[in-house]
């Protein structure tokens, strides 16, 4: 079989690549490279030249291609036009290529950010979506417009993971970082909100069981961790791990938003865009859980990785690649 693969350098694209090569079932890995290979230098996959615009690259790519995994996006821009293009417009380049190649089957990577805060109630698969970020609203449209445009006859699995740590993840990272030099930030009391979170392998996971699902439609799928926990729950993890300590140091939600404007503002005149903006305060203020179980059900999908086990995991990556 052949596989086509968008997204490929990045932090999961990266992990679902190594796991394709892998699998004798795959005979080929092709992934749309942009510019640097990043984590797929020196793998056996087939580089495709081009971007999510370059519709000649995309199908060059899946040109007798039996699946297509939609991995690519942007997680990070300073406006709402921006996030459509990278996460809307080229989804649809990708359906539209697809159909004309004839692909049947696509996994494609949605986001909890698309449904919105839970709210004290995990979110599931037919709750209103209500983001509240540019990004969150991004996937949201990417999601309507795969509807609107799908063919029938065509099988595609949209996935909702939230947060995603791991091997190579540089964003959440960044906070194992600060625990590392002793200070936790957390917002709340610690206890709440609460968040759903997923190792990258089980992610991993879900992505390959959703490519066996065959049946045409459309189909959608939270994919998270077993549990629902907290901040004070992550920071014992890592101080156990590390064997140190950190201090917590409480933040209230009107200050999340303070900082995080301050850090946005000064970035700007330096001509970037900070991970930690206003758009995450947003986000970080609110509580993030969602329910599993219909993955459970229809995609036979069980987490492997307790939160302590993938936590440890990535810190030890972290430390033996000297990152921390």
């Amino acid at each position: 079989m052949k596989a086509f693969v968008t997204g490929g350098t990045g932090f999961i694209g990266s992990h679902l690549v190594d796991t394709l090569i892998a699998n004798e079932t795959w005979n080929e890995v092709r992934c749309l490279v942009r510019k640097r290979e990043k984590w797929l230098e020196n793998k056996e996959y087939t580089k495709i030249p081009g971007d999510l615009h370059a519709i000649s690259a995309i199908r060059k790519g899946m040109e007798n291609v039996d699946t297509v995994f939609h991995l690519a996006g942007v997680v990070m821009a300073k406006s709402q036009r921006e996030f459509d293009y990278a996460n809307v417009d080229a989804t649809e380049n990708i359906i539209r290529s697809a159909e004309k190649a004839g692909v049947k089957k696509l996994v494609i990577l949605s986001s909890l950010a698309a449904a919105g805060p839970s709210n004290g109630t995990p979110k599931s698969e037919g709750d209103p979506m209500n983001p509240v970020s540019m990004y969150g609203e991004s996937k949201k449209r990417m999601e309507s417009l795969i509807h609107e445009i799908a063919p029938k006859d065509m099988s595609i699995t949209i996935l909702r993971p939230p947060a995603v740590y791991g091997p190579r993840e540089d964003q959440i990272f960044t906070l194992f970082k600060m625990m590392k030099n002793g200070i936790a930030p957390i917002v709340g009391n610690g206890y709440e909100p609460e968040l759903s979170m997923v190792y990258v392998q089980d992610v991993i996971q879900g992505i390959i069981k959703a490519e066996k699902q065959n049946q045409t439609g459309i189909n959608t799928y939270f994919i998270s961790g077993e549990k629902i926990t907290n901040w004070n729950e992550i920071k014992d993890i890592v101080a156990t791990v590390l064997g140190k300590k950190s201090l917590a140091i409480k933040l209230k939600p009107q200050w999340v938003k303070k900082i995080a404007g301050a850090i946005e503002t000064t970035a700007s005149f330096f001509g970037s865009y900070p991970v930690v903006n206003r758009e995450k305060a947003n986000e970080m203020i609110l509580e993030w859980t969602c329910s599993i179980e219909k993955a459970k059900k229809e995609l036979d999908y069980h987490p492997e990785y307790s939160l302590e086990e993938g936590i440890s995991r990535t810190l030890r990556w972290y430390k033996k690649h000297g990152w921390l």
